[in-house]
């Protein structure tokens, strides 16, 4: 079923880019695995899919030590929101932070980084919306963040990411999506490094939106997985 449903969402993303206008493939899609137990994600690896996304540490935690045999192939990002205590876990988990929404935060992830004697990818949340139960650089702050970011030397700054209101109509989203692709595009015009490239936005129920206004990176989990279990309290 794993696999089914992997097939079908590649194919929803396809049909977005062929409607936008872009190139196939130009749109990657990580699999959010919060609350799948470690063999639902095994069955999508091996359905092919290589990229995974985490939102608590501590699940996170036990399992990729479930899942150690398939770390040399597949590439695991943190999604969730972070705090500056539970950094040194995220640095040593995952291959890329997608919610880093702080300068604080960033100098404290590009020491420990520099400590592991690694360039750690991150891309930058914006809050495009002021909801205050989620993080997020303000836009009209975000040319500021990131030419501090950039000189951080044990960050590699890859792109933007948000997470946009809750919508029942997909197109009601749109904006959002389109507001970010204008913020990388800016940041781009205005002299960011190359591999500054990345929009990771859209999420289950409204991806194909999303890769419409260009995304490079999309989080779907229920659409691939099924609804998800509640996580238990701690």
């Amino acid at each position: 079923m794993i696999a089914r449903a992997l097939d079908e969402i590649r194919r929803r993303i396809a049909r977005a880019e062929a409607r936008a206008g872009r190139a196939p493939g130009g749109t990657r899609l990580l699999a959010v695995t919060k609350t799948v137990p470690a063999d639902r994600v095994r069955a999508a690896a091996a359905a092919g899919q290589r990229l995974f996304g985490e939102n608590y540490l501590q699940e996170a935690r036990a399992k990729l030590a479930d899942l150690q045999d398939l770390r040399p192939e597949t590439t695991w990002h943190f999604i969730g929101r972070l705090q500056r205590n539970k950094a040194r876990a995220a640095v040593e988990l995952f291959d890329c932070i997608e919610s880093l929404d702080g300068l604080k935060l960033a100098r404290t992830l590009d020491r420990l980084a520099g400590e592991a004697g690694r360039r750690l990818a991150v891309l930058v949340q914006v809050d495009l919306a002021g909801e205050p139960t989620k993080g997020g650089v303000a836009a009209d702050e975000l040319p500021t963040f990131l030419e501090a970011v950039f000189r951080l030397p044990n960050l590699s700054v890859e792109g933007l990411m948000c997470l946009p209101p809750w919508r029942e109509d997909p197109e009601e989203v749109r904006p959002y999506f389109r507001r970010l692709r204008r913020l990388r595009d800016e940041a781009v015009r205005a002299g960011a490094p190359p591999g500054f490239r990345e929009l990771s936005m859209g999420m289950s129920h409204d991806f194909e939106v999303a890769v419409e206004e260009g995304a490079t990176l999309v989080r779907v989990g229920t659409a691939l997985f099924g609804p998800r279990p509640k996580r238990p309290e701690a």
